[in-house]
């Protein structure tokens, strides 16, 4: 019978499972040794009850608790092991839901800071013209006053995302009802905008984009901003363009990823009118 009974230093070698974690097993009633010698206390487990362990890691990889397995190995009905299997279904799904999310808000911030990287590299500081896709997005009308980190930031907008029970990301973006009282520092109303990751509502959704766009992207603080406005002015003047009175600047990196605003990028656009 000895011959059949394997010491737990051999079980933790052949299950690569530490004696801490057996002896862990034994403490809560998942796994106990078979027998336990009266003159050395050395824990001896059947080969029986050695194959209880590729179940425990298998519980355990599946996302199992110990309490829950201990139950199921315990020899639970079937109605009673459906039913917690169903629920631990639920439950994955609810945990696979939230990862999907926060891997893509880190994807998308990402992004925008490979962008604002290769912009800072090249200087790439040139007027041009391109084709924006067209998105939608939640937005909220604002009064603006001129503070760009509370408008950025915008903890009304935050909250309001929150009341929706939804979640944001990608790029803040900021349209202003005129390009010429934005620069003039006249403009007093904004629409902040930001692309949702879950379903939103047909009501508290705008367009963004689908058309083609005069485009320049600003380094630096954004009290300097008007530098780039008026470059842009002026090259839609020199080639003939005319543009909307609406303009957007969409906030590459701003004060969401750096304090230093030496290093914020910023796209000023203007839409061509048709």
């Amino acid at each position: 019978m000895e011959n059949d009974m394997y010491s737990i230093g051999k079980v933790e070698e052949m299950c690569k499972i530490t004696k801490k974690a057996l002896r862990y097993y034994d403490k809560i009633g998942i796994l106990s040794p078979d027998k336990i010698s009266d003159d050395s206390g050395y824990r001896y487990y059947s080969k029986r009850n050695l194959l209880l362990v590729p179940l425990i890691k298998y519980y355990k990889q599946s996302g199992f608790k110990l309490d829950e397995m201990r139950e199921y190995l315990g020899g639970a009905s079937y109605f009673k092991i459906e039913n917690g299997f169903r629920k631990k279904i639920d439950e994955l799904i609810s945990l696979q839901s939230e990862l999907e999310l926060k891997l893509r808000s880190v994807n998308d911030w990402y992004k925008l800071i490979l962008e604002a990287e290769g912009i800072m590299e090249c200087n790439a500081c040139q007027v041009g013209v391109k084709y924006i896709e067209k998105k939608e997005m939640i937005f909220l009308d604002q009064d603006f006053k001129y503070d760009y980190m509370d408008s950025i930031i915008n903890i009304e907008f935050t909250n309001y995302i929150e009341s929706k029970k939804n979640a944001i990301t990608g790029p803040v973006i900021i349209s202003y009802p005129s390009f010429k009282d934005k620069m003039n520092g006249n403009c007093k109303k904004m629409r902040i905008m930001q692309e949702t990751i879950l379903k939103c509502d047909d009501g508290i959704k705008v367009e963004y984009g689908g058309g083609t766009v005069v485009s320049c992207y600003h380094i630096g603080p954004h009290e300097t901003i008007n530098e780039t406005y008026k470059k842009m002015s002026e090259w839609i003047k020199k080639h003939g363009y005319t543009c909307e009175d609406e303009c957007y600047e969409r906030y590459v990196t701003d004060y969401w990823t750096t304090q230093v605003p030496e290093k914020f990028v910023t796209e000023v656009i203007f839409k061509i009118k048709k």
